[in-house]
Parts: structure tokens; C-alpha cells; sequence
């Protein structure tokens, strides 16, 4: 939502990939920019710049926007993507979260 400025945050997800370690990577950044298709683009400038800084890492083109309600701040909802779906729970979370194949660690 842009604020008195004429601009506003959005969180926009881009995803990578690195072939030769086998891995994609999401990555969500912020911009304040006028509207949707702006922070894409400023996103989409610097996930190359990220992407060519890292050895064997391409953007794969996929950018997908979220705009904030206000200025970020604590506790600020920075990206929310709604899909539907008949999964039931546990199968939605094997499908889409927890294949087994993500780096990440116990807390």
C-alpha cells in the first residue's frame, strides 16, 4: 500500500538455482517502490547482480510480489502467497515444506 509518498513496501520472492550443488534457493527482499511491477523489476536487478556474484547460481525469472500494509517494522508480514489445495495437512507439509530434501536445522 503506498503511503503519502506515493510509494510503499512490498516483499517480492525470487527463486535461484545452483546446478551444480543441486539446489534452489527462495529468497525474499524488500523494496519501497510506486506499485507491484516496480519492486519486481528493482527485485529482479539485484537478484542478478546476487545471482552472477555466486559461482554457478542463476535467477531462474520467477519473482513473485507482496505488498505491505505499512512501513516494515517488528513483527511486519513481509510476504504471504495463498494456494489452494484438498491436501490434508501432513501431506500439504511433505509436499510443499518438508520433502525432506531442505537445508535447515532443529530449533
Amino acid at each position: 500500500m503506498a503511503d503519502g509518498h506515493g510509494e510503499g513496501w512490498f516483499g517480492v520472492r525470487c527463486l535461484f538455482r545452483d546446478a551444480d550443488a543441486g539446489l534452489y534457493e527462495e529468497r525474499i527482499t524488500l523494496w519501497q517502490a510506486r506499485d507491484h511491477q516496480e519492486a519486481i523489476r528493482l527485485a529482479e536487478r539485484e537478484a542478478v547482480d546476487y545471482a552472477g556474484a555466486l559461482e554457478g547460481v542463476t535467477f531462474i525469472g520467477l519473482s513473485q510480489s507482496f505488498s505491505l500494509e505499512a512501513a516494515p517494522g517488528h513483527g511486519s508480514e513481509v510476504f504471504s502467497l495463498m494456494r489452494e489445495s484438498e491436501l490434508s495437512e501432513d501431506d500439504y507439509l511433505t509436499r510443499f515444506f518438508d520433502t525432506g530434501s531442505e537445508r535447515q536445522g532443529e530449533l
